[in-house]
């Protein structure tokens, strides 16, 4: 609310004319007698709320439709691919498989599924071995760990919605897993 005896400002006179019922001539008229050191910006907006506006309804043409068309499979060309999820690939018995391979327990295997390790904690040794046990290449691995949404796959009852669980480090998991501590340190060593 505008106090008594001062002038609003240019946006709320603007405002208040566009949001007439009426903007008409004399509705014009009134506010440019009111408000006369905006009458340029109170003209502009009449004149363009007052502008016809003009719906083409022809069909374009095959010319024009091609010049579309081609325009569009150009730009859709420019898009990058989306990445396939290598995570959502795989079964429970790949799962199964995968854990084998890298000798940790499946809880781990289910940890990182569901994204609950953070990426940066991960030895790259390990990440490496992980997209080999997976099949897919390292950089795959690496982008579907920051796009894709944390997946809860399993099913409890449960008072409340389920949410992700923050990111934790790759050692907590493993020690949550109940690794003993030489295959642990084994696991976290960047080098073979």
């Amino acid at each position: 609310m505008i106090p008594a005896g001062e002038r609003p400002s240019r946006e709320a006179v603007l405002d208040a004319f566009a949001v007439e019922s009426e903007p008409d001539r004399s509705t014009l008229e009134r506010y440019l007698r009111l408000y006369p050191e905006y009458s340029t910006e109170l003209i502009d907006l009449s004149l363009e709320l007052s502008r016809e506006i003009s719906e083409d309804e022809a069909p374009l043409s095959v010319a024009d439709q091609a010049l579309i068309d081609a325009a569009w499979s150009q730009h859709a060309k420019a898009l990058p691919a989306a990445a396939s999820d290598p995570f959502a690939a795989l079964t429970a018995d790949d799962w199964r498989t995968v854990a084998q391979q890298l000798n940790v327990p499946r809880q781990v295997i289910t940890a990182l599924r569901e994204r609950r390790a953070s990426l940066l904690s991960i030895p790259q040794r390990f990440l490496k071995n992980l997209a080999t046990a997976m099949h897919c290449s390292l950089t795959q691995l690496q982008l579907s760990w920051g796009t894709a949404p944390l997946v809860v796959a399993r099913s409890y009852k449960a008072d409340g919605k389920p949410t992700a669980g923050e990111q934790v480090t790759f050692e907590k998991i493993l020690i949550d897993a109940g690794v003993p501590d030489d295959r642990r340190a084994e696991l976290l060593a960047e080098a073979d």
